[in-house]
C-alpha cells in the first residue's frame, strides 16, 4: 500500500494535540476497514507505528499520556483477527528500534505504553472478545472471582482461544523473551554459510564446475526479522518486570477455576526459564530469576509477614 494512502501519519507527530487526536481518529477508521487492514505490508505497519511512536513522544502530562497509551494498545480490537499479530510484531519492532533513543524524561510514558500493549495482548487471548467488537467492551478487565458459579449448562466455558494463545506466546518468544544465543547463532550461521560458499568455489576442480550446487538457505527479507535481531536489554527487562502484573489483571493467575490459564502461565514460565539459562546478559538473568520467583506464580510459596515476639519490658538502659 502506498504511503500517500496514509496522509495522517505525519499528523500523528504534530506538536498540536488537536491535530494528533484527529489523526488518531483517522487511523482508527482506516484500520477498521477489513479490506485495508488485511493488506497492510510489514513496511506499512512500521510506518504507522513510527507515527504512533512520535504521537506518544509529543504527548505531555500524565493523564493524556495514560489515555493515549490505552488507545494505542486498544487498536488491536479494531483490527480483524488475522491482522492483530502482524500489528503487534510491528509494535515490538518499532520499540526495539527506537528504545535506545528515548531520553530519561520520556522513558516513563513508553514504559507505560509497553505495559498497556502487553496487557491488551493478554486480554486478546480470551476467545470471548473478538477483534471486531466495540473497544470499550473489550478493554474492561474481567475480574474473575474464585467462587464464580458455573454456567447454566453446568460446564465452564473456556475463556481462552487456543490459536490466539499460541500466536501471542510465539510473539513474546520472538521479541520480549527472545534468546540472545538464537539471535547470535542466526547471524553467525549466515556469515559462515557465505564463507563456506567462497571456500568451496576456490577449491572446486574445473571438471566439477558442472556439479549440482548446494541449495542455499532462503534469504528472509522480512524487515521485522532483521529488527528482531536487535532487541535492547532494557526492553526485555521491562517485559520481565510487568508480565505477571498484566497476567493477573486478566485473570490468568486464577488457577483454581481455570486450568487453561495455568497451562498458559506454565508455558510463559518455561520460556523465561530458558531465557535465564541461555542469556549472556547478567541483568536479564537476574530479572528473569526475580520474575520466576514471584509469589503469585504456581509453585512459589507466599511470604508470610514476620511477627516480632514481644520480649516484654527489659528495664531501663544503662
Amino acid at each position: 500500500m502506498a504511503s500517500q494512502n496514509m496522509p495522517f501519519i505525519k499528523n500523528l507527530a504534530s506538536s498540536d494535540s488537536k491535530i494528533r487526536k484527529s489523526a488518531l481518529t483517522s487511523l482508527q477508521t482506516f484500520l477498521s476497514a477489513k479490506h485495508i487492514a488485511t493488506t497492510l505490508s510489514p513496511i506499512d505497519i512500521l510506518k504507522l507505528w513510527k507515527g504512533l511512536f512520535y504521537a506518544m513522544w509529543m504527548c505531555d502530562r500524565a493523564i493524556p499520556q495514560q489515555t493515549l497509551a490505552q488507545e494505542l494498545a486498544d487498536l488491536i480490537y479494531i483490527l480483524p483477527r488475522e491482522s492483530v499479530v502482524p500489528w503487534l510484531r510491528g509494535f515490538w519492532a518499532t520499540m526495539s528500534r527506537e528504545w535506545t533513543s528515548i531520553d530519561v524524561l520520556r522513558m516513563e510514558k513508553f514504559l507505560l505504553l509497553v505495559r498497556r500493549v502487553v496487557g491488551a495482548s493478554f486480554r486478546w487471548m480470551k476467545g470471548a472478545q473478538d477483534g471486531r467488537e466495540d473497544v470499550s467492551a473489550a478493554t474492561k478487565t474481567t475480574a474473575s472471582s474464585k467462587g464464580k458459579k458455573a454456567t447454566k449448562s453446568g460446564k465452564e466455558k473456556s475463556a481462552w482461544d487456543a490459536k490466539r494463545v499460541d500466536q501471542i506466546l510465539d510473539m513474546l518468544a520472538e521479541w520480549a523473551f527472545a534468546l540472545d544465543e538464537d539471535v547470535k547463532e542466526d547471524s553467525e550461521s549466515e556469515e559462515s554459510e557465505a564463507e563456506n560458499d567462497e571456500d568451496d568455489e576456490d577449491a572446486k576442480p574445473q571438471h566439477e564446475s558442472l556439479r549440482k550446487e548446494k541449495p542455499k538457505k532462503k534469504e528472509n527479507k522480512d524487515p521485522l526479522h532483521l529488527l528482531a535481531k536487535k532487541i535492547p536489554a532494557g526492553l526485555k527487562i521491562h517485559a520481565l518486570d510487568i508480565w505477571v502484573d498484566e497476567a493477573e489483571k486478566v485473570g490468568m493467575l486464577d488457577f483454581e477455576g481455570d486450568e487453561e490459564a495455568l497451562k498458559i502461565v506454565q508455558r510463559i514460565i518455561e520460556k523465561i526459564e530458558e531465557l535465564e539459562q541461555r542469556t549472556v546478559s547478567p541483568a536479564i538473568r537476574v530479572r528473569s530469576k526475580d520474575s520466576l520467583a514471584d509469589e503469585r506464580l504456581p509453585g512459589n510459596d507466599k511470604k508470610q509477614p514476620e511477627e516480632k515476639e514481644d520480649e516484654g519490658w527489659g528495664g531501663f538502659d544503662n
